[in-house]
């Protein structure tokens, strides 16, 4: 093993950490990140250590068929992790063969537990080396109960490409602090202006060294997750709140719009993070850190905005973690959760106010079942539909009002998300 292969390892092996931090709960891919451990690698070896985990987690399903067709039995949980990683390093990433193999054997060799296990490894790796790089199957790149729930939901056909996006890895999307300022950072980035108004850019590394970052022209967020804000169609002067807003991408639209902006979220260490955000973009709000459901704020608005905690199986282009993370009792658990949210933000709106409601779910308990009950119970609100084309996605519009938008229904995938916008009416 090179010197230069050898200084390799503690990236790998923070990419096992990350893998099977991932696997194990909801929110452990960022929990691992941000641990001592992680802070404490050189940057370039956890910007790989990231990369390499985030790849391996896209192609999870891949992986797994692949690696079953080479294991006579099942290996110990850190073994499988350490083949996982390798075989994203074989076929993912610019990593030399050589190097893809050796460094993984090497990491197998650390350990007492994994030792013996160091053949095993070895064989595998340059077997699927042999047979080159295995076919993405959208039947296998999503969890079995959730590609069954999509095919449900969808219909097969349209299933399929959902998952298929799921290996895809994505560009980086920008909102624009002004609207007529879209083309010229466009240009900045060496990106493109897409339908709505974001800018899309394949430029990668920090982004606080891209151009006018630091001058506050924009910021990072999803073309679809930028969607539900434009839906207020907010005038100047109006008084707006954004319920659940960390990590504020949607509270900077409501004040760049011209709002006076209330941001709600129960944490108080997330608003820290807006609020840094609003003064780079130089723009204010007020923060406050309080449950949606118990905040005791009797104020009225003209607009509400309640992005709602989810299952967030939409956002799997930037968090494929979520995918594997989830389970099927997470959606019902969720689902009572934004009923009480929605209630709230609705008690929130004022006589002839606007309320939108979304989430980056693609569960129909946690979007249209929501929409549909609300809408028996509180009959002082309306649907206002959501026309064809409206935020810059046309095929997301439906028949029923809402917008359903898919990963698949913006050229270079976009986050999935649901939203529906009300009028309060008296």
């Amino acid at each position: 093993m090179t010197e230069i292969e050898q200084a390799g390892l503690p990236a790998r092996e923070a990419a096992v950490t990350y893998l099977e931090a991932a696997l194990a709960r909801r929110a452990g891919l960022d929990e691992a990140f941000s641990a001592p451990a992680s802070q404490r690698l050189d940057p370039r070896e956890r910007a790989f250590a990231r990369a390499l985990t985030m790849a391996t987690l896209r192609r999870l399903g891949t992986i797994d068929r692949a690696l079953g067709g080479k294991l006579n039995r099942e290996p110990p949980e850190r073994v499988r992790s350490l083949l996982r990683i390798g075989m994203a390093q074989l076929f993912w990433l610019d990593v030399p063969d050589h190097a893809a193999v050796s460094t993984i054997v090497a990491l197998t060799d650390r350990s007492k537990a994994t030792r013996p296990f160091k053949g095993l490894v070895n064989a595998v790796l340059r077997g699927l080396l042999r047979d080159g790089p295995p076919a993405d199957d959208p039947e296998t790149l999503a969890p079995p109960w959730l590609l069954a729930r999509w095919q449900a939901a969808y219909g097969a056909e349209t299933a399929r490409a959902v998952a298929a996006v799921i290996a895809q890895e994505p560009a980086t999307d920008l909102s624009v602090k002004a609207a007529d300022d879209a083309d010229a950072v466009a240009v900045l980035v060496e990106g493109q202006v897409l339908p709505g108004g974001s800018v899309r850019t394949a430029r990668r590394g920090d982004v606080a060294e891209w151009p006018a970052f630091e001058e506050g022209r924009w910021w990072v967020q999803d073309a679809g997750a930028a969607l539900p804000a434009r839906l207020l169609d907010i005038k100047p002067g109006e008084i707006a709140l954004d319920l659940c807003a960390a990590p504020g991408g949607k509270t900077l639209q409501l004040a760049a719009a011209g709002a006076a902006t209330v941001a709600v979220d129960r944490s108080a260490e997330r608003l820290k993070r807006v609020r840094e955000n609003l003064a780079r973009i130089g723009l204010e709000a007020e923060t406050v850190a309080a449950d949606g459901i118990l905040w005791d704020d009797t104020r009225k608005f003209d607009a509400v905005l309640l992005d709602a905690p989810c299952s967030a199986t939409g956002t799997f282009r930037r968090h494929p973690d979520v995918l594997w993370a989830a389970s099927p009792a997470d959606i019902p658990k969720l689902a009572a959760v934004q009923r009480r949210l929605l209630d709230s933000a609705a008690d929130r709106v004022k006589p002839k106010g606007r309320l939108v409601y979304c989430v980056c779910s693609l569960e129909p308990e946690e979007g249209e079942a929501q929409i549909r009950a609300f809408l028996q119970r509180r009959p002082d609100f309306d649907l206002v539909p959501i026309e064809a084309g409206e935020g810059g996605a046309p095929e997301a519009s439906t028949a029923d009002g809402w917008l359903r938008l898919l990963p698949q229904h913006v050229d270079g995938g976009v986050d999935g998300f649901f939203a529906a916008r009300m009028v309060r009416r008296f």
